[in-house]
C-alpha cells in the first residue's frame, strides 16, 4: 500500500508536517478550512474548505483513496475534529491528531479559567478596561455585549467589515511573535486585561508570557473536548506512526 495521506491543517504544525512529509517523498494533500486570506505557502498541494460534515469527508476519502488521516487542525476545531474521527472510523482510514501541548499557568501568572468563549465574554462585564482580545476575527461578535472597554485586536488579515466594538485597535501581523514583543505592544497600548484561547504551543505563547511579565490578568479559555484519538506531538512521530501503520512488505 503507497501511503495517500489527508492532513487537516491550520496551524505552525500542519506547515512543520507538511514539511516533513514532502521530504519524505511521502504523497499528501493539506486542507484548510479558508479562513485565512493568505494562507502560508506549502510543499505540498492543498485543498481549501470544508467537507460538508461526515457525509462530505466520508466521500471525500473514497473518492481521492485516502489511505491516512492527521488531524493538525486548531485545538477550538472541535467540529472538524469529531468529524474526523467519526469519518474515519466508519471508513476504516487509520486517523492521528498531531496535538499541540496546552498552556498551564504558572505562580506568577494570573489567569481566570472560562470554559467557553461566551462565558470569556461574561467575565469581562463591569467598568471599562483597555482590552488585548486574542481570539480570532470569527469570534469577536461573541464580545460585542461589552462595548464600555477599548479593544486591541491582533488579526492575521485585516477585517472584512468594521470590528463590532465603538473603540478598538486592530493589529494586522502574523506569528510567531516573541515575548519581548508583545510586551512592548500591550504597554504602547496600555492594555489592562488579556482575553485568550488556549491554543497551547509556542507560536502563540508571547502574550501569556507578556501579560505575565507585565503582572495582567488573563481571561484564559479552556479547549473544547473532543473524541477520543490517538494523539502525536511531533512530526517525526506522525511519521514513525505511518511508517508503523503500514504493512510489512508493502
Amino acid at each position: 500500500m503507497v501511503p495517500n495521506l489527508l492532513v487537516l491543517a491550520g496551524t505552525t504544525e500542519a506547515t512543520a508536517l507538511g514539511k516533513a512529509l514532502a521530504e519524505a517523498g511521502l504523497t499528501a494533500t493539506l486542507s484548510l478550512a479558508g479562513r485565512v486570506e493568505r494562507p502560508v505557502r506549502q510543499p505540498l498541494p492543498m485543498r481549501i474548505g470544508g467537507f460538508g460534515g461526515v457525509d462530505g469527508l466520508r466521500a471525500f476519502l473514497r473518492s481521492e483513496r485516502i489511505t491516512h488521516v492527521v488531524d493538525a487542525t486548531h485545538p477550538f476545531a472541535a467540529q472538524m475534529s469529531a468529524n474526523a474521527v467519526e469519518a474515519c472510523a466508519a471508513e476504516g482510514v487509520p486517523l492521528v491528531a498531531l496535538t499541540r501541548p496546552a498552556w498551564s499557568a504558572g505562580a506568577q501568572d494570573r489567569w481566570t479559567r472560562v470554559p467557553t468563549l461566551e462565558a470569556a465574554a461574561e467575565a469581562l462585564a463591569g467598568p471599562p478596561r483597555r482590552v488585548m482580545l486574542a481570539v480570532g476575527r470569527m469570534h469577536l461578535p461573541v464580545f460585542a455585549g461589552n462595548p464600555q472597554h477599548v479593544y486591541l485586536l491582533r488579526l492575521v488579515d485585516p477585517p472584512a467589515a468594521p470590528p463590532p466594538f465603538p473603540s478598538c485597535h486592530v493589529e494586522v501581523s502574523r506569528g510567531p511573535f516573541t515575548a519581548e514583543g508583545d510586551r512592548a505592544l500591550m504597554e504602547a497600548h496600555g492594555i489592562e486585561i488579556v482575553v485568550s484561547k488556549n491554543s497551547g504551543g509556542t507560536g502563540a505563547r508571547a502574550k501569556i508570557d507578556a501579560a505575565r511579565a507585565l503582572g495582567l490578568p488573563v481571561i484564559m479559555v479552556d479547549r473544547p473536548a473532543v473524541p477520543d484519538r490517538e494523539e502525536l506531538s511531533s512530526p517525526d512521530e506522525v511519521l514513525a506512526w505511518l511508517h508503523g501503520s503500514i504493512p510489512r512488505g508493502v
